[in-house]
Parts: C-alpha cells; structure tokens; sequence
C-alpha cells in the first residue's frame, strides 16, 4: 500500500480519489456515481476508457480499491475538500483562478470555464510567480548590496575621521612644534637681555658699595676726631685736613640709558613677527588631493599632495570617485580667475595631467571625452589630448621634471610648460564650462607630488588675518 502513488486512486472520470469504486469487464475502474452518470449521458453502456460495450447494469464494487483509497486518504488528513460539496479539490478553474472540486466543475457557476488538474496548474503557475519573483529578487540583491556598500561606507567614513584626525593633530603638533621653538627663542633673548643687565647693575652695586665703606670710613674717624680734647684735636688736626681734603669724591652715580629691559622690542608686533617667521617654514599650496575621487588602484600621501599607483585597495563606491584612467581630481574647482599649480613628475615614466570639467563621466565611457584636456608621458611618448578626440604627439626639448599648468578663463586656455625652465609644452584653448578640477593620473611607483608656492595676495590676507 505504501507504494501505490495517487495517479493509481484517480477516477478516470472525476479525476479525484476513488469514492465506492466499481469494476467493469474490460478491468478499469470507476467511481460508482461517475460511471452512473456517464451511462446516463452518453445512452450507451461502454467504457470511457476503453470504448468496450458491456452488459453490467451494476457493476461489482472493487472492495480492494476501496481499501486501498481509504487508506490513502487516512494517510493525508490535510487534503483539501470543497467548502460547498466537501469533495476533495483537484481542479483549477483557469477563468476564475480557484481550485475547484468535480461538482463545481459542473455548476452553473462554471459554465463553459476551462480547468487543469491541480498538479498542472500548480506547475504553470507556480512558473509563473517564480517569474513575477524575479524582479523582486534581483531589487532585493541590489538592496541588500547596497546596504553592504553602505556598511562598508559608514566602516570607511569612521576611518576617514580617525586618518584625518590624526592629521589635524600632527599638522597642528608641527604648528605647536614652530611656535614653542619660537617662544624658546624669544623667551631666551628675554633672558639673556635679563642677565646681562642684572650684572651690570651688580657691577654698579658693587663699585658704589666700595666707595660707600670708603666714604664711611673717613666720615667716621673725623667725627670721632672732632670729639677729642681740644690737645688731641688740634695735635691731629692737620692730618685730619688733608684725609678730608684729600678724600676722592666720585661722580654722581646714574644708571644710564638701556639700564631697563627693553620691552617693547621683545613684544613689539610679537605674533605678527611670529608669523611672518612660520611663513617661511609653513607650505602652501592652492589646492589638495580629493581622496572622494581616487581611483581604488591609487595611493595617496597622508597630506593629500602626492599620489602614486598602489595595489588594488577596497574602498566604497561613490559618484564622486573617478573610476576611469586611474585618476584622482584635485580638491579645488575653478570657475573663473586664473590659476596656476606646479606638479612634480621626476622620475615617474607614466603620467598624465590635465583638468575635467565638472560634468563629465566619470564612471564609464559614454560617446566622446567632451570636458577632458591632457598632457601625458606613456611608453617614452608625450601626447596632448583633447575634445573632439584630438591627438597631437609632442616633442620637449628636455625631459621636464616639473611641469606648470596655467588656466586662464579669461583667454580660455590651459598652457602647460616646463617649470624648471619655463619651456613651453602645449596650449589648449577651448571655451571651458561650468567648474574645472585638475586631474592627476599615474601608472608608476614614483610620486606625483604638488608643489607648494607663494600665497596669492598675500599681503591681503596678512592684514586681514592680523
């Protein structure tokens, strides 16, 4: 009994379980009220799978069948059963979308409706739900990738925070460094200027304190002379003349100029001598790396003013980021002015440089590179490139070291020449848009490092800072 599958206890007719099955001739069996029925529409006794005619008007009932189905049916006391004729349910009605039992199948309220066993039906739409699904499952994918990546981001941003504040912290330890070694210094000149006119008034001190006792002296043995008999006094009297007489009285004492500390030169503009003093040790530049838009191939210094090419690294994707070229832009864009930066190339065998305007992709290659201008050195070749895809090879007389771009808005160029010896290299005249960023780009182990300048206006911002 156990091996008997449910396609073996399906009437033929109501395609459900077998209910008081009957046995014909020709060995097939019927449910008694199916085969009933059949006999009375069809006005012909025959059967309906064979086709064989019979003679039976009541066929014997299969007591083994019976058997067999009731037990089948113990077996499963979760099949479903209609809630109207409380027949087991094996059809699908494919208009009205329900599981249906025989007795609905032949209701008026089913007329004319088409129907599937159920295990086809389950089958088709089944199908079709996994269909429908996949839509979401591919919605759920890129959600639950992109809650990855904003993981990754929140992971990425708390270590953003703790580099940057550990380069706060050692940019302004540097800052301390410069202003406790100046203080050093001037509180060591104060020092100094304290000594040496601490000595000299102990020098004054000491020769006035002589000539004090000196003084004190004779003072002291003439008046005890004048206190003598008048015998004594005169018999002593000229000797006490001429140690009077004969006294040296030194000038008046004066402390003279420059006896005091001379405050107002160790505070006389102090913090605007300290900085003009920074100025010299401090560098800037006119603008930084944006570590937002490196490539995850490049590797940047902690400073943000050098890069060079590094293995592969995970960082989260951005919009920002510029993912083509193996390129990184710089922190600053420029709309208007002129602006000039210094690069240092050296040594490194493979590099570009250039700028991009604001707009354009960064992310694939999408028709032309409209709003890219670049000079570059690959494979022993320099190439100037340009929009409409303009390729122009270059021939520098010498091998630049460092290289000056210069834009200018108002002239609508980007000139690029050799700083070491202002040798011209290219120009790229073009009616530049909206924000351009600078664009640095290398293949190489060696850096490409900018290089700090003067200040613009700096006498500007030195009044306007003080």
């Amino acid at each position: 009994m156990s091996s008997v599958s449910e396609e073996n206890l399906i009437c033929p007719i109501c395609l459900d379980i077998f209910h008081e099955p009957v046995l014909l001739l020709c060995s097939h069996s019927f449910c008694k009220d199916c085969i009933t029925k059949w006999w009375t529409e069809k006005s012909a006794r025959e059967c309906p799978v064979c086709k064989k005619q019979t003679s039976q008007t009541h066929p014997p009932r299969n007591l083994a069948l019976k058997i067999l189905c009731e037990a089948h049916l113990q077996k499963q006391p979760n099949a479903v059963t209609c809630s109207l004729h409380s027949e087991r349910v094996q059809l699908y009605c494919l208009e009205d979308q329900e599981p249906v039992c025989v007795v609905c199948r032949d209701s008026s309220a089913h007329k004319d409706h088409r129907f599937r066993p159920v295990n086809e039906a389950a089958i088709e739409n089944r199908e079709v739900l996994t269909t429908c699904l996949l839509p979401l499952k591919e919605k759920l994918n890129i959600l639950l990738e992109f809650n990855i990546s904003c993981v990754q981001t929140v992971d990425h941003i708390k270590q953003q925070a703790r580099d940057t504040q550990k380069q706060i912290c050692n940019e302004f330890l540097k800052l301390h460094k410069i202003l406790m070694e100046e203080e050093e210094a001037r509180m060591k000149a104060l020092m100094e200027e304290e000594e040496q006119k601490t000595q000299r008034m102990k020098d004054k001190m000491a020769a006035v304190s002589k000539e004090i006792e000196g003084l004190s002296e004779t003072i002291r043995a003439t008046e005890e002379q004048l206190r003598a008999t008048d015998v004594s006094f005169l018999l002593k009297y000229k000797a006490a003349v001429e140690r009077v007489q004969y006294c040296p009285l030194q000038e008046e004492p004066q402390l003279g100029t420059g006896a005091l500390i001379d405050q107002a030169k160790h505070l006389h503009n102090l913090a605007f001598n300290s900085w003009s003093n920074m100025k010299t040790l401090v560098e800037y530049r006119p603008f930084v790396l944006d570590p937002n838009t490196a490539n995850p191939a490049l590797l940047l210094s902690d400073d943000l003013t050098n890069v060079r090419d590094a293995s592969k690294k995970s960082l989260p994707d951005n919009p920002e980021r510029f993912d083509r070229f193996l390129s990184v832009l710089g922190s600053e864009g420029f709309e208007s002015g002129t602006h000039s930066w210094v690069v240092e190339v050296g040594d490194n065998s493979n590099w570009l440089l250039g700028v991009v305007s604001e707009s354009f992709q960064r992310k694939t290659c999408k028709g032309s590179d409209s709003g890219l201008w670049r000079v570059s050195l690959c494979g022993g070749e320099y190439i100037a490139f340009s929009v409409p895809n303009n390729v122009i090879k270059l021939s520098p007389k010498n091998k630049p070291t460092k290289i000056r771009l210069t834009l200018d808005f108002q002239k609508w160029k980007l000139s690029v020449c050799d700083a070491n010896t202002d040798a011209h290299i290219h120009t790229f005249t073009y009616n530049f848009n909206g924000k351009i960023y600078p664009l640095f780009n290398t293949i190489d182990t060696l850096p490409l490092a900018i290089e700090p300048q003067a200040p613009p206006d700096s006498n500007n911002r030195l009044w306007w800072w003080f």
